[in-house]
């Protein structure tokens, strides 16, 4: 792996995670709304089963 990969990565992430934003900020808000009244431990479990999925995809690529 090389840096440019993970900066192409990077660069997909800070894309990804800003369209949301850009189209309708109004909606986003709500949704942190609704996150911040979700359980920690479910927090913690989507996180892991994100990470784990990521996991998979970058292996299965390379």
């Amino acid at each position: 792996m090389q840096l440019s990969d993970l900066v192409l990565g990077l660069g997909f992430v800070l894309l990804f995670e800003g369209v949301p934003l850009f189209l309708s900020p109004v909606r986003y808000r709500r949704l942190l709304a609704r996150l911040a009244q979700v359980p920690d431990a479910v927090l913690r479990g989507a996180g892991l089963a994100a990470m784990a999925a990521g996991l998979a995809l970058l292996y299965g690529v390379r």
